[in-house]
């Protein structure tokens, strides 16, 4: 038997054995507990690697129509900086859990941390991901079927046709409510592992010295991007090859996006590392292996990795792997559906929109399916199905999604710092050079892909615009600040009180201040209205709303107000000793920095910062 028939055989029975041992397992996907059933790290995990997987099917001969061989060397540091970012995603979903945000991933962050305006910025990129996710898939899954049937391929109108048939046959299965299951996705994941392990062990076989020179030749142009160059032109050639890679790991958010399917924000890492050892490895293999072998790429651009494994294995293995990437894609434009309808779900809840999210009898979201299949159509005949122009108005939507979830980071550790969260978190200065990278990335796409830029742009603006219209008008926090105290309430307060001096706390009252309550004395609160209005504690407990403007800044104002209501009496400024490291929360630092020109804003009023020290209860 030739080696190797014999290494097929031998990885396929391990295979079996593996996958039957770890099918015995008890609560290998789900689990019950406290009366509710969850998905496993792995159930996630598998789910997004679905997603990951279906990039395998495109990406390499898209990556290399723009940057040639070193598509290879940089889809592998890609997989690497992809790695390094997840760990800000783990970060992310541990600071929703504390906040007792789950589900609703990049959405509720931004919305924790931007607030309802700047959110829909990241609602309309994700959409649009969501939209690009299901147009490219479809489109990929015709090339791939097609690529035994040249004479269908070349029929323009055949192509449109077979499209939006997937799109529509897949928002019909949803409204019908029927959608994979964690079970039936671990299913294709065991064949998918059959299919590509056999697919890279079939390509080490057929690896000889023109693909290793191939491969040699490019790992050599990509270390010598900085090589007689200065640090920023090299920085640049750096980024226009990444570029054009990282659409190679689109799906990565998935992840984040099922942390309301898990217990414990603990799933999530787990899951990142298994993606990591999984698709992380799997992709550049394979990617290394199909373009550094004798193929003619443009004229096998949509069905690359189809093509490639007839070559090495004959047309049975080939139609195989082409079924695969079908079925894969497929699942892609499924989950597509339900990840925007799950989303446009939470966004109508928290907007008072109850009519879009009306259930059929099989409890589907009809409405929201049958929008989005119009809207999916819609962009298949603004592009007449072109995946080259789908990939760049996709490459620049990831970017956008990245490049906002590491911006909302970065902003969230300047004012809390990590002490707040100390299970796990991340380097701030990788944060920055990570968010650097993706900004890079995106402005050079913008400039590089106008037509993918202007389309993608004009989608994100209709979605933003509607997202803004309901923000201003059934935003949620309008509740709360309607419940909000005035600040004439306060001065009132004051006013009343017959003593000369009066004080002005910036805190929360304490218990002895609650026990005797002084008419001279008042207690400011400055809120969120994100994270609700807190109770009102006492006669002289004030909240006020804290928007559009820094707390500094929001001080300031209402000391203008005391100052020119109550100039004839003496007023007291309380404000809290800061216990957070300054270099921890920089912005406690910049606070502190503010607050030492009050005193010479306000000359007549006294400033105090105080510590009452902790209180002991009596024995």
């Amino acid at each position: 038997m030739p080696a190797k028939y014999l290494a097929l055989l031998i990885l396929n029975l391990v295979l079996a054995v593996f996958f039957i041992v770890l099918c015995k397992k008890r609560e290998l996907l789900t689990y019950s507990y406290q009366g509710r059933l969850w998905l496993t790290w792995l159930a996630i995990a598998v789910i997004t690697l679905q997603d990951e997987l279906t990039s395998i099917f495109y990406v390499p001969a898209e990556a290399y129509r723009f940057i040639g061989l070193t598509a290879i060397f940089f889809i592998a540091i890609t997989s690497l900086f992809i790695r390094f970012f997840s760990t800000r995603l783990v970060e992310i979903a541990e600071i929703l859990e504390h906040h007792g945000l789950i589900g609703g991933g990049v959405y509720s962050f931004s919305y924790l941390v931007l607030g309802p305006t700047v959110s829909f910025v990241a609602v309309a990129s994700i959409m649009v991901d969501y939209i690009l996710t299901a147009c490219i898939s479809a489109v990929s899954v015709v090339l791939n079927s097609l690529s035994f049937f040249p004479a269908l391929a070349q029929s323009a109108p055949i192509k449109l046709g077979l499209i939006l048939g997937i799109i529509w046959a897949v928002a019909g299965l949803n409204i019908l409510g029927i959608r994979e299951n964690a079970r039936f996705t671990f299913m294709i994941f065991i064949i998918a592992a059959f299919v590509l392990l056999n697919l890279i062990l079939s390509g080490f076989f057929s690896f000889d010295a023109n693909s290793f020179q191939t491969l040699q030749a490019s790992f050599t142009q990509g270390l010598n991007i900085f090589k007689n160059e200065s640090w920023l032109s090299g920085y640049g050639k750096f980024i226009s090859q990444m570029a054009f890679c990282i659409l190679a790991y689109s799906g990565v958010e998935s992840v984040l996006q099922t942390a309301g399917l898990v217990r414990s924000w603990r799933e999530i890492r787990k899951a990142y590392l298994f993606l990591a050892f999984t698709v992380g490895i799997v992709t550049p293999i394979i990617v290394a292996l199909a373009l550094s072998a004798p193929i003619d790429f443009k004229e096998h651009e949509g069905d690359l990795i189809t093509f490639y494994a007839t070559m090495i294995n004959g047309v049975p293995f080939g139609i195989l792997v082409a079924a695969l990437a079908s079925f894969t894609l497929s699942m892609a434009v499924n989950t597509a559906f339900v990840a925007s309808s799950e989303l446009m779900e939470r966004v109508a809840h928290r907007y008072g929109f109850l009519w879009l999210v009306a259930t059929n009898r099989k409890n589907s979201l009809y409405r929201i399916h049958l929008l989005n299949a119009t809207f999916f159509s819609g962009i298949i005949f603004l592009t007449h199905g072109s995946q080259a122009i789908l990939a760049d108005m996709y490459a620049i939507g990831i970017l956008a999604s990245f490049c906002i979830n590491c911006g909302a980071l970065i902003i969230y550790r300047y004012f809390m710092g990590t002490k707040e969260v100390i299970h796990y978190y991340t380097s701030r200065l990788g944060t920055l050079v990570i968010w650097v990278i993706l900004v890079s990335c995106f402005v050079f796409l913008a400039i590089e892909k106008p037509h993918g830029t202007l389309l993608w742009a004009v989608i994100t603006a209709l979605v933003l615009a509607g997202g803004l219209l309901m923000a201003r008008k059934r935003a949620p926090e309008h509740r709360e600040i309607a419940q909000t105290d005035k600040e004439m309430e306060m001065i009132l307060y004051l006013a009343q009180s017959p003593a000369k001096d009066l004080h002005i706390y910036f805190k929360r009252p304490r218990e002895l201040a609650l026990d005797a309550v002084k008419d001279n004395e008042v207690y400011v609160t400055f809120f969120s209205p994100r994270q609700g209005i807190p109770p009102k504690v006492a006669p002289n407990h004030f909240r006020f709303p804290q928007v559009l403007m820094g707390l500094y800044q929001r001080i300031l104002a209402l000391l203008k107000v005391v100052d020119y209501e109550l100039g004839d009496r003496s007023i007291k400024v309380h404000l809290g000793w800061p216990m957070s490291s300054w270099m921890d929360r920089l912005a406690i630092g910049v606070m502190v920095f503010n607050i030492m020109r009050l005193p010479r804003l306000f000359p007549r009023f006294k400033f105090s910062i105080d510590y009452p020290g902790q209180e002991t209860s009596e024995v």
